[in-house]
Parts: C-alpha cells; sequence; structure tokens
C-alpha cells in the first residue's frame, strides 16, 4: 500500500509541471519552449524527490511532449537514434562479453595483484588509467567504454553485487570514482572529448587562441590536484567498505597463476576489444564514426557466440538505460534549439552586471556550472551558452584567458553533477551499484569539489600561465 508520504511527492512533481504550463510565459520565449520546461522539469524534481524512478519519469514525460503536442513525435524520440546514446548501450553488451568470457576476471586479478592492498589502491589505479588514456580518445563516452568492463570485473571479482546493499559499497565507489574521473581527465586534455574543441572555436572569437599544448600546461596543475584528491574525496563521501587487503595482491597472483592460458573466448574478445579501442583512438584520422565502430566489434563478439541473443535478452538494466538517456537527450537538445537555454543564460548572465570582476568571475562559472543541471549534453550546453558567459564576463572585466578557460574546463568538470549531465555517466549509472539519490548527492558534491579546485587553485595558476 502506497504510503500518504509517497503520495505526496507523487504529486509534487505533476502540481509543478501544472504550475509552470499555466503560468504567464516569459517575454523572450515561445510556449512550446516553457511547456517543455515545465515537463523537463517536473521529471527532474520527481527523482530528485524519490517519487518515481528515472526511466518512469522520463516515459511519462515523454508521452507528455508528445500527447500535449509540444513536441512532434519525430523530435521527442529522436534520441532513440543518437549516436552517443548507442555507443552507450553497446559499451553495456560489450562489457557483457567482457565479463562472461572470462577476459574480465584475469584483468581485475591482474589489476588487484599490483594494486590491490586497499581499495582506494585499485581507485586510483582506475583513475590514472583513465587520465592516461584521455588524449587519444575524442569520445569520453568511448573512453567510458573501456574503463566500464574493467571496473564491473574488478567489483564483481571482490564479491561486490549491486542486490547486497552491504556489499555494493566498494562498486559503486569504484563505479563513481570512473564516472567523476571521465570529467575531470576530460578537462586536463584539450583532445579528451569533442565539447572542448567546439569550446576552443567559440572563444577564438573573442581573441583566445589555444592549442593542445597550452590547453595541458593550463589544466595541468587543478586539472592533476583534482585527479589525485577524488578517490580519497570520495571514499569521504561514500565509504567503499573495504580498507587495507594486503592479502588481496598474494591471492590475485596464485589465482591468475590456476587461469592458465587464454581461452578461445578470451583471445576473441581480447582482439575485438583491442580493435575497438585502436578504432576509438584512430577515428578521427582514419574518418571512422566510433559508434559504428562499436557496432563492429559488437558484431564480431555476437558471430563468435561470445556474446549471445540469450545473454543480450538477460541485460534488463541496458533497456532501461538506453530509453531514459534518449528521451531526457532528446527533451534536453530541444530546450535549446526552442531557445531556452539562451534566454536563461541571458537572463542569468546579464543581472550580474555592476558586480566587480571577481565576483562577477565566480558568480558566472558557478551558474555555468549549475545550469548544467538542464542539460545531457556536454556539447549542447558548450553551444548553446559558453560565448554568452564569456562575452558577459570580458565586458565585466574578467581578463580573457581567464574567463575563457575557466568555462572550458568547467565545461568538462560538470558532467557528474547528475546521472544524465553525460551520455558517459549512463554506463556506470546503469550498473545498479548506486542508487538514484546518491548519484544526485555525490555528483553535487563531487562538482562542487570540482570547482573549488579549480577556481582555488586554477585561477591563479591561469593568470600566471597566460601572461
Amino acid at each position: 500500500m502506497t504510503s500518504p508520504g509517497l503520495m505526496v511527492k507523487r504529486a509534487v512533481p505533476f502540481a509543478l509541471a501544472v504550475g509552470i504550463w499555466f503560468a504567464p510565459i516569459p517575454a523572450g520565449l515561445t510556449a512550446p519552449a516553457w511547456h517543455l520546461f515545465a515537463i523537463f522539469v517536473a521529471a527532474i524534481i520527481s527523482v530528485l524527490l524519490g517519487a518515481y524512478p528515472l526511466l518512469t519519469s522520463t516515459t511519462l514525460a515523454v508521452a507528455g511532449v508528445v500527447l500535449t503536442g509540444t513536441l512532434t513525435p519525430a523530435k521527442a524520440f529522436a534520441g532513440f537514434s543518437n549516436p552517443s546514446v548507442l555507443l552507450v548501450v553497446i559499451a553495456f553488451l560489450v562489457a557483457q562479453a567482457v565479463v562472461k568470457s572470462g577476459l574480465g576476471r584475469r584483468i581485475s586479478l591482474f589489476m588487484v595483484s599490483l594494486f590491490g592492498r586497499s581499495s582506494l589502491g585499485i581507485a586510483y589505479s582506475i583513475v590514472w588509467t583513465d587520465a592516461l588514456i584521455a588524449p587519444a580518445f575524442p569520445s569520453n563516452t568511448a573512453r567510458g567504454g573501456v574503463l566500464y568492463p574493467i571496473v564491473l570485473s574488478v567489483a564483481e571479482g571482490a564479491g561486490s553485487r549491486p542486490d547486497d546493499d552491504k556489499g555494493r559499497r566498494l562498486g559503486g565507489y569504484l563505479m563513481f570514482c570512473a564516472m567523476a574521473s571521465l570529467a575531470v581527465s576530460s578537462a586536463l586534455w584539450m583532445t579528451a572529448t569533442s565539447a572542448n574543441p567546439i569550446g576552443v572555436q567559440l572563444v577564438r572569437e573573442s581573441g583566445v587562441e589555444i592549442n593542445f599544448f597550452k590547453w595541458f600546461i593550463t589544466a595541468s596543475v587543478p586539472a592533476l590536484v583534482a585527479i589525485v584528491a577524488l578517490p580519497w574525496f570520495v571514499s569521504r563521501l561514500f565509504p567503499p567498505g573495504v580498507g587495507k587487503t594486503p592479502e588481496a595482491p598474494v591471492a590475485a597472483r596464485k589465482a591468475l597463476a590456476e587461469l592458465g592460458s587464454l581461452s578461445r573466448e578470451e583471445w576473441i574478445t581480447a582482439v575485438a576489444f583491442v580493435l575497438m579501442v585502436s578504432g576509438f583512438i584512430f577515428a578521427d584520422a582514419l574518418k571512422l564514426n566510433v559508434t559504428s565502430v562499436a557496432f563492429a566489434g559488437l558484431g564480431v563478439l555476437l558471430a563468435a557466440q561470445v556474446l549471445t541473443l540469450a545473454d543480450i535478452a538477460l541485460m534488463g538494466d541496458t533497456l532501461a538505460t538506453f530509453i531514459w538517456l534518449a528521451v531526457l537527450f532528446a527533451m534536453s537538445a530541444q530546450l535549446n534549439e526552442l531557445g531556452f537555454m539562451g534566454y536563461v543564460g541571458d537572463i542569468l548572465a546579464t543581472h550580474m552586471g555592476g558586480l566587480s570582476w571577481p565576483l562577477m568571475y565566480v558568480g558566472l562559472v558557478a551558474l555555468y556550472v549549475g545550469i548544467h543541471y538542464m542539460f545531457v549534453s556536454q556539447s549542447a550546453q558548450v553551444l548553446a551558452l559558453l560565448a554568452v558567459f564569456l562575452g558577459v564576463g570580458i565586458q565585466g572585466g574578467v581578463p580573457a584567458p581567464l574567463m575563457a578557460f575557466s568555462l572550458l574546463f568547467a565545461s568538462s568538470y560538470f558532467s557528474v553533477i547528475t546521472p544524465q549531465g553525460g551520455s558517459q555517466n549512463a554506463i556506470f549509472v546503469g550498473s545498479g551499484y548506486l542508487k538514484q539519490p546518491e548519484l544526485y548527492r555525490l555528483g553535487l558534491l563531487t562538482t562542487l569539489f570540482f570547482m573549488a579546485v579549480f577556481l582555488v587553485i586554477g585561477t591563479g595558476w591561469i593568470l600566471l600561465v597566460s601572461r
């Protein structure tokens, strides 16, 4: 029986949607933009309140925007054909093949044999692996597809399961460390995510020239500080439940020896995985589409019977993740296309006139980060708002390089603020190790931590190296 408290929680999002829908439409906005905002924000609030799961909220939302005529079916369902969304689904399936073949267990044992003296050591190995391979991956979603099966194998190898409330903590800790690592490593390297080159082109119009080397030097100090502190910081917020394990490396080396040579399935999975990673790395040079590369790898695994249709049929979480991510991606894109995001950015930014440039600088960065609650794509926010915020900051006296770099770095690290803040997040969210309220709490606190590091440490460093 539904409790009165839950009934109230479930009524709030609907009341909010109706209230916003019938409120006067602000000047400068169209009715479709305002009505889409009403439904979108109600869906997000319902998840934050714990009224409905994310899948339930998004399916109700997409039905609402189509049935009310706010969006056409083609626009509302466009996310289901988005390459980034499809890449997330394939990453889930390939990860299943890595685990099923036994290759994941072998990789996890190898990692534990090197770094397994503590859960913190394992987390650091994941974070540093991500930071080192990041410059070769123009897609952080693709990079997440590489990290996820390794993290999943390590968690399962340690006996951590999503359905065990206590035992899931190690898996949840490692999953979130990997997810947050993708956000901050993307700020370290200009080529680590597709949003970065887009931002570089936009800031160039303001007279700030940035190349690969200049980006790395400018980002290095704040980004490396954040990377080094990340596993420890997350362990304070979400203790993994496993501390020192000095006997683990010895046991892992013994288990590796007992495994012997690679099986047929492991060899096929390893070759397909290496070819996929190589395709991701050289996608730009070879003019390859990363999603097509992932499809090719999945096709090889299916053809070789390493992964079967029966295996895919058992992966219900994959379908759920595909649906909610596709819906939110499409709705966020339409909010941007209908002008709502640009309108909000203009209002927030222009109301900061008259402040001293340091206060304006901090305020603009904080607003730019906070507004990512409304976006499901980093690139979409960069295209919609980066130039607006940069222009307001420069007009208010903020040094152009400082404003430009701070917004560019924020465009990467803010992706972890919500489960839907970047398509790469969905790969780890779908593991089931973390609950939605935990993800929102960890995402907010970690984003605030990143922002503090980049503002406190990064500001002085940017001003120093940009002289």
